[in-house]
């Protein structure tokens, strides 16, 4: 069954309202992940010399966004939550954007890389075509895209607060080649650990001519 408007509204009321109510224990418990693997996953698939036009989306207290100014990029933010917004902007002295992710205003061809770290996962599955194309029209044609997101059997609904989809490899994979992306690379973390034990599914894409 489709969610209706309404519905999805609540989905993002409820699920910024979460983050927004927790960005404090959220920014102490995050600080210190090593996602330095997922950086230079996406840092190794740009094109041209650096420094490069990256979008950090869903860049929440802005850790990473934080990290890529700090490499010398000309880094932005976007987040939903105001009270991340803030802190982003704080903690990396960076442009950061607040908008929805269901409603999204990005400037055509603007970006070298999208770093998409735990959020597109919130993206309820009908809505997710239109959001990765959204994503690819941001994009330069040489373009990449990284994303992570926790893996499941496709399902989605409410856990803890937040709304999230969780796809396997196979669905992840349909969704963005569906969008006009081409894979570059996928792999699970945390790295080093059995299957069972990784619960992150990571990959990189660009769009297709």
């Amino acid at each position: 069954m489709s969610l209706t408007p309404d519905e999805l509204r609540q989905i993002s009321e409820l699920t910024l309202a979460h983050y927004n109510e927790r960005a404090d224990s959220f920014e102490a418990g995050t600080r210190d992940h090593d996602v330095s693997q997922n950086i230079a996953a996406l840092l190794r698939h740009l094109h041209g010399a650096p420094p490069y036009d990256i979008l950090d989306l869903g860049c929440g207290p802005g850790r990473d966004l934080k990290t890529f100014a700090a490499l010398g990029h000309r880094a932005v933010g976007l987040d939903g939550a105001g009270r991340f917004v803030a802190m982003a902007r704080q903690a990396s002295g960076c442009e950061v954007w607040q908008q929805d992710l269901l409603a999204l205003d990005l400037p055509a061809g603007r970006f070298d890389g999208i770093y998409a770290n735990a959020v597109l996962f919130h993206v309820p599955g009908q809505e997710l075509p239109r959001v990765l194309r959204q994503l690819r029209a941001a994009l330069r044609p040489d373009g990449a895209l990284f994303c992570s997101n926790p893996r499941g059997d496709n399902q989605e609904g409410w856990n803890r607060g937040r709304y999230g989809a969780y796809h396997d490899l196979a669905a992840w994979r349909a969704l963005m080649n569906e969008a006009g992306f081409g894979e570059l690379e996928h792999y699970y973390r945390p790295a080093g650990l059995p299957r069972e034990q990784q619960p992150w599914l990571a990959s990189v894409w660009r769009p297709r001519p």
